[in-house]
């Protein structure tokens, strides 16, 4: 189950208690649900509760009703309610398979789909070349949503006092592109080259790149050990592994909003927070259980479905960087 049929879950949960009878609220448009901010909390968590009662409504008693309800939901394992009502969902073991399996299967497409269709997005053009560029970003980004380009106001960024070749000679196709679409459009890039062509842990761009490097690394290893990755029900189940499932997991929905808020920044940090969870993932099983088999070891069941979990991962890099017009490099 993704963040975005959760959330869908959700919101028929809460129409179906309103025709019920059972609650008496206004039921909204849309129900977000986000990966929990500290481990243990479940997979994901959710404040409808708390938006529902915002007019003087009890909270708790909401998301008690809710929670009742979510637990008949094939696919939700368990559902607790924190104070002041926020609804912390944990799903079945099997999805998490389910979603590595998807990700495969659709590779770096992954997260493309319908989710703007029918929804006209409005974009100009621009000569001034951080406007430019991201009015050519958030065309894609709309394309793979499934929605549709309009005329209408480019983007509103906030100009470079440089020319697009200035920044090619200076800091090549990939770190200008990163420079120019990773701030937020009111923030003024960063364009020092001493931080941008980095090749060290506190440049965002190298960190991503340097994940999907890592992970095609990986997986060469594992080919020549004649070792494939195949996710196995029930074997992600550490914190670290579960984070980076979320992330995962929240891919579509961060392609979804870049497209829709016309702000490529969205998807640019949604990477970074891939790439850091792959690092956590990655020192967690290089020292406790490593991903591919040495010495006596023989290849099990784990290090397929850990295999698994690096290439998903490395597909989203891949994908992601490819809207933005990045580069995912196979060796670093």
């Amino acid at each position: 189950m993704t963040p975005a049929q959760l959330s869908r879950t959700v919101l028929h949960t809460v129409r179906r208690a309103v025709e019920d009878d059972e609650l008496c609220v206004a039921v909204p448009e849309r129900v977000k649900v986000r990966t929990p901010p500290r481990p243990g909390c479940g997979d994901y968590a959710t404040n409808v509760a708390l938006l529902l009662a915002r007019d003087g409504g009890d909270a708790l008693g909401i998301a008690q009703v809710l929670r009742r309800r979510l637990l008949r939901t094939p696919g939700i394992v368990r559902v607790d309610i924190a104070d002041p009502g926020f609804l912390n969902i944990t799903l079945d073991a099997t999805s998490h398979a389910q979603l590595v399996r998807d990700v495969l299967a659709q590779g770096a497409r992954y997260g493309h789909g319908d989710a703007l269709a029918g929804v006209s997005v409005p974009l100009g053009v621009s000569d001034e070349v951080r406007a430019a560029l991201v009015a050519h970003v958030v065309r894609r980004l709309v394309h793979a949503a499934g929605g549709v380009v309009v005329a209408g106001r480019g983007p509103v960024v906030r100009p470079v006092p440089v020319s697009g070749a200035d920044l090619l000679r200076a800091l090549g196709a990939d770190a200008a592109r990163w420079a120019l679409l990773r701030p937020a459009g009111h923030d003024l890039p960063d364009l020092d080259p001493s931080r941008l062509l980095s090749q060290r842990e506190d440049n965002p761009l190298f960190r991503i790149q340097y994940a999907h490097a890592r992970i095609r690394a990986l997986m060469r290893s594992a080919g020549q050990l004649g070792l494939a990755p195949e996710p196995e029900s029930g074997a992600f189940d550490h914190p670290a592994e579960v984070g980076l499932l979320g992330l995962l997991a929240d891919h579509p929905r961060a392609i979804e909003a870049a497209a829709r808020h016309r702000a490529p920044d969205r998807l640019a940090r949604h990477l970074v927070g891939v790439a850091d969870a792959f690092f956590r993932f990655h020192d967690r099983f290089h020292d406790d259980c490593p991903a591919l088999p040495s010495g006596p070891h023989k290849p099990s069941a784990a290090h397929r479905s850990r295999l698994a979990l690096a290439d998903a991962t490395g597909a989203v890099l891949a994908g992601g960087l490819r809207l933005l017009g990045i580069s995912a490099p196979e060796h670093l």
